[in-house]
């Protein structure tokens, strides 16, 4: 047969219970950290288009991070620049990162129309590629213009409501009803509805049953 093995004596009364042990420390943030391929002028933070990049990315995933640049003008933004695309964009010197950011402004002058998120513009009629904070002023600027002359989106806009022709019934309801009514509260209703008809009902014939008397009180007297 197996031994018993002896189970632990408890604490004295008294005695502080053990003090547990300190938790690991955290690991640093990714975003400060230095990467083993990094140079001696390595940069942690990027300034790139009034956006701060983190230096650690390949510069075809740290340009995706500004407003109105994807994966496709990423990557013709760092091919006409000469640039690695897999290269840290921390270790790109300012001369780089400056020449790269001329080639996004004059974008649309060096890549097909279709390729611009904003063909067409309506004052220069000109093919944009609008980044940064353009892009939401232009379109602030897009829907005042609809609400200016009264165009159906502009006055969806104007109401807070969906522009795209979707529907309401169910999603994007902003009345004062928002939500689906039960069966109970409908029933609910439909019974204090009923309780207000009846009691006006017995309220006219009180008020009928002296009116009715009356002559026939007259008569007798006669």
């Amino acid at each position: 047969m197996p031994e018993n093995t002896p189970t632990p004596a408890p604490p004295p009364k008294g005695t502080a219970p053990a003090e547990k042990a300190p938790a690991p420390a955290k690991a640093p943030s990714s975003a400060f950290v230095r990467p083993p391929d990094a140079k001696e002028d390595f940069r942690y933070i990027v300034r790139f288009a009034s956006t701060d990049l983190n230096g650690a990315r390949s510069v075809l995933y740290a340009l995706q991070n500004v407003k109105g640049i994807g994966p496709r003008v990423a990557e013709a933004v760092a091919d006409l620049a000469g640039i690695s695309r897999t290269e840290r964009i921390g270790n790109l010197s300012e001369a780089q990162t400056e020449q790269m950011e001329q080639i996004l402004a004059h974008l649309h002058e060096r890549v097909p129309p279709w390729m611009v998120n904003r063909p067409a513009d309506p004052d220069t009629g000109e093919d944009l590629h609008l980044f940064g904070s353009d892009v939401d002023l232009r379109r602030r600027d897009d829907i005042n213009r609809m609400k200016m002359i009264r165009s159906y989106r502009g006055v969806r806009h104007e109401q807070g409501q969906k522009v795209r022709g979707q529907r309401t019934r169910a999603n994007g309801r902003t009345g004062l009803t928002v939500g689906v009514i039960k069966k109970t509260a409908i029933q609910a209703a439909q019974a204090a509805k009923k309780e207000e008809e009846g009691g006006k009902k017995e309220e006219k014939k009180e008020a009928a049953a002296p009116a009715a008397a009356a002559p026939k009180a007259e008569a007798k007297k006669e």
